[in-house]
């Protein structure tokens, strides 16, 4: 499988701020890769690096086979990219922008960009000031999609989107990855990256937390809960082959996530001595998100981070 994206050991450093720690990631051609983190976590900047709008202190990177800090004109050409707060010029009519943008592209934009303003319902002979924040974010779209380009980025892309051309929005970022291109989505919107995603990475304070198929940890992750008789009980945590995500302790209650824990592992620490009940139930995306954006406390004041994959 080839990669669209290829990201090594970037670091990116502001006056005070370390907004990228050696971030390595690949984005596969054909799939909806997701980037998941708080605000501040270091995705916008990750993106604009990509755009070749920022040159990164350190690492290296390419797009499309193209280095951004050489060939970002060339990769502007093949990616469509939609920002968390799109540029656009206001005294345009929704029309004009299309004809202006169309300048750009090849033949074929103007029709695509008018088909995509019918479906998203706006109104041509309108002017961009005039339109909503929703419309202004369906402008875009329709700019960043014309050209039909092999990698799409996006940027908290449904931000004022209607329910109803949000999901079927969604799904045609699905059948663009179906059809052999690619798609980076950065969004905050846990269950709108469930339905869509092949793979996510979550960052933290410019760190790389996890990255993974989401197939794979929705069959692998699970939330297990264990109640002592005494809360001064040590319990062992789940050696390996189980990773543990996430602790938290209240109480008498300890509180895992846990990735690839056995049965034998779960049924080993239901007898321990202390234990009172164990309870395990397959975790959601949001609680693995929840875990890999802030430390885990136990009751002896230790910090954990997630594991890095």
């Amino acid at each position: 499988m080839t990669n669209c994206i290829t990201v090594n050991n970037l670091e990116m450093q502001f006056p005070g701020c370390d907004a990228l720690r050696d971030v390595t990631l690949n984005v596969p051609t054909g799939s909806v890769f997701a980037l998941l983190g708080e605000n501040g976590a270091g995705k916008t900047t990750l993106i604009r690096i990509l755009m070749g709008f920022l040159k990164p202190t350190r690492g290296s990177c390419t797009v499309c086979q193209c280095d951004p800090a050489r060939e970002a004109l060339e990769i502007r050409r093949r990616v469509g990219y939609v920002s968390d707060a799109p540029a656009l010029y206001s005294w345009m009519q929704v029309e004009e922008i299309g004809w202006f943008a169309a300048a750009f592209y090849d033949d074929a934009f103007l029709d695509r960009y008018r088909e995509l303003t019918s479906r998203y319902d706006l109104p041509r002979a309108r002017k961009i000031k005039q339109l909503s924040k929703g419309q202004r974010a369906k402008v875009a779209l329709a700019l960043a999609l014309a050209h039909d380009p092999e990698l799409l980025i996006l940027d908290e892309p449904t931000s004022g989107l209607d329910p109803l051309v949000r999901r079927a929005f969604l799904e045609s970022m699905v059948e663009r990855a179906a059809s052999g291109k690619t798609v980076l989505l950065s969004s905050h919107q846990i269950s709108e990256i469930e339905r869509v995603a092949d793979r996510i990475a979550i960052l933290r304070t410019g760190r790389i937390q996890l990255i993974d198929s989401l197939a794979t940890l929705k069959d692998h992750l699970s939330e297990i809960t264990v109640t002592l008789s005494d809360p001064l009980i040590a319990v062992p945590i789940p050696s390996a082959p189980a990773e543990v995500l996430n602790e938290q302790q209240e109480g008498r209650q300890c509180r895992w996530l846990v990735r690839n824990c056995t049965a034998e592992q779960k049924d080993e620490l239901a007898s321990h001595p202390g234990v009172s009940q164990i309870d395990a139930r397959p975790a959601t995306l949001e609680d693995l998100f929840i875990a890999c954006s802030k430390p885990s406390a136990t009751t002896h004041g230790e910090l954990h981070t997630p594991t890095t994959t």
